[in-house]
């Protein structure tokens, strides 16, 4: 038994290290970029919803909360109190995209799609001589948070499957680590949106221009 939990902790660190290695990637081309086009990107970044981008990194801080205290009461086998946990994580994640959801609707509806076909900006939102250098930093805006909203629905997906398995009484205290595995997982995502929000949603918070 612990030589299978051994085995799986190991498994996740490594799958966990070729994300950090993608998303390292991901981060080296947003610096490339930022440093080509700087006042595209502070003009880029004030498009985004900073009270809503401010919103999910708290809700996804509170879910890191609830999925470690999961992972406590799952080593205490204390089977209601794990559930309880994992469903408010459950909600947590499901807030988050239900937020990044209404983000992207919004970003549709004022044309700011970065595919020719759907990029019409309006002329002062941003400025006209920034709308190509705008285009860049959009394009890895929505790379790198559509990335990172597909972590979190396979998140969801995996903590669905933990969920009935708690439910079913799978848990215990010797036999935990599927739940102690997963919260790898669901800190790492919660861990990159604390480099994203920064990086896309604050470098043009000083900007006094409005947005959409």
């Amino acid at each position: 038994m612990e030589q299978q939990k051994e085995a799986g902790t190991i498994g996740m660190w490594l799958f966990l290290l070729t994300e950090i290695m993608f998303f390292g990637g991901l981060f080296l081309a947003y610096s490339i970029y930022r440093a080509k086009y700087p006042d595209g990107f502070l003009q880029g970044s004030h498009l985004l919803s900073v009270p809503l981008g401010g919103l999910n990194t708290v809700v996804l801080i509170v879910s890191s909360l609830t999925m470690a205290m999961g992972v406590h009461y799952s080593q205490l086998g204390e089977r209601k109190k794990l559930l309880g946990f994992l469903a408010l994580t459950l909600v947590l994640g499901s807030v988050f995209l239900i937020v990044k959801y209404f983000e992207y609707k919004e970003k549709f509806e004022h044309h700011l799609f970065p595919a020719y076909w759907t990029y019409h900006p309006a002329a002062d939102h941003p400025p006209t001589q920034y709308h190509g250098h705008v285009q860049v930093f959009l394009w890895i805006y929505f790379m790198m948070t559509g990335l990172h909203a597909l972590h979190m629905i396979i998140g969801i997906a995996l903590l669905l499957v933990i969920m009935f398995m708690a439910y079913r009484g799978k848990f215990t205290k010797e036999y935990n680590s599927p739940v102690e595995i997963f919260g790898l997982y669901w800190h790492f995502v919660d861990i990159v949106w604390i480099f994203l929000f920064p990086l896309l949603y604050l470098t043009g918070f000083h900007v006094s221009s409005g947005g959409h």
